[in-house]
């Protein structure tokens, strides 16, 4: 046999042991769990619910934290898979962890506006922790456009909010780098809220987040042979692919406002943002915060980002970069081993 052919033959079995392999791994797949640290949840409002993590011991810092993450896609991602948690990471270090879960908007909700979710649901949590503790200021650790909520909430209403978080949060939506921006602008939300009769799906965003690197699900998929090889791998795999799957619809008001008044009007940096009839000015904020942004991240750049330091009047106030994209904040070996416990060390040393 010439040396061509015994390659080639060499590759044929490496294949189908790959295949072989991949098969097993699969048909052994009896369910994939995201989302596993235990948790109550100890409020909640229609689909709107707050969950208490679960802990052993006492936390280290007496004020709770509250998660505001966005409303797209689900919290999950950052209670991936145990070893991969940046919740579980959180409660470990110390801190005592609250989260909102915005749930899964239907036809009834498509007239929920930002003030059903900020100055109803998130400070309903805010007060529920505050009574529940006996406190009057909760730390506040907002998560993309979550973030953007906190930092509208925390002007509006500073004298609840003792430290402020921010992770990968837009503030400056005149962007000319990031695709979702550039789109966003000449977007006709009007059409897109109307034409999905006031409710837009995850998966019509989800297309939309796929445009930004189109390449990337070719690549993750021509390489799936070998992904489904390795059961550890497939795992991961598999439970990234349930939660992009699970992506809730859209409240069409809240979505066509966001869209309007943030990225192709830009009022939040402006001064010129009102929720319920009451300007919003970043100015208000003077509690500590820590501005974290993903120094890859092609949905939030850094430069949608960095600006939150200048316009708030916090004295104390940090920048820290994360060398990653937008989704290793979450679920990156760095976030485990440097992010989370710096967050952590953050808010206990500002827990006086």
């Amino acid at each position: 046999m010439s040396n061509t052919n015994a390659k080639l033959s060499d590759q044929i079995l490496e294949n189908v042991n790959t295949v072989s392999d991949a098969l097993r791994n699969i048909s052994g797949v009896k369910d994939v769990d995201i989302a596993t640290a235990p948790r109550k949840t100890v409020w909640e409002d229609g689909k709107v619910k707050l969950y208490h993590f679960e802990r052993e011991g006492k936390a280290e810092a007496k004020t709770p934290a509250l998660v505001s993450y966005a409303l797209v896609n689900r919290w999950e991602m950052m209670d991936l898979q145990p070893d991969r948690s940046l919740i579980r990471k959180l409660v470990s270090e110390g801190i005592d962890v609250y989260l909102i879960d915005w749930g899964y908007p239907t036809k009834i909700d498509r007239y929920k506006t930002m003030e059903d979710y900020i100055l109803g649901n998130m400070n309903d949590c805010v007060d529920f922790i505050c009574e529940e503790h006996g406190i009057s200021k909760v730390n506040l650790l907002g998560v993309c456009q979550g973030g953007t909520f906190s930092l509208i909430y925390s002007s509006l209403f500073p004298e609840k909010i003792k430290n402020l978080v921010t992770l990968v949060t837009p503030v400056d939506f005149d962007n000319k780098e990031g695709l979702l921006f550039k789109w966003a602008k000449d977007m006709d939300v009007d059409a897109i809220v109307d034409g999905f009769g006031g409710i837009v799906p995850g998966d019509f965003l989800n297309t939309g987040f796929d445009l930004l690197k189109p390449m990337n699900k070719t690549r993750k998929y021509m390489a799936l042979p070998e992904t489904m090889a390795d059961q550890g791998r497939l795992m991961n795999f598999l439970r990234m692919e349930h939660w992009v799957a699970d992506s809730p619809a859209q409240a069409g008001e809240t979505y066509r406002r966001f869209i309007k008044d943030m990225y192709q009007h830009n009022k939040l940096i402006q001064g010129k943002f009102e929720l319920g009839g009451r300007k919003v000015e970043l100015k208000n904020i003077k509690m500590p915060i820590l501005t974290i942004y993903a120094k890859e991240d092609h949905i939030v750049p850094p430069e949608t980002t960095t600006p939150i330091n200048d316009l708030v009047s916090s004295k104390d106030k940090e920048l820290m970069e994360f060398p990653g994209g937008h989704i290793g904040v979450f679920v990156g070996s760095r976030s485990q081993k440097l992010l989370t416990p710096a967050i952590a060390t953050w808010l206990k040393e500002r827990d006086n």
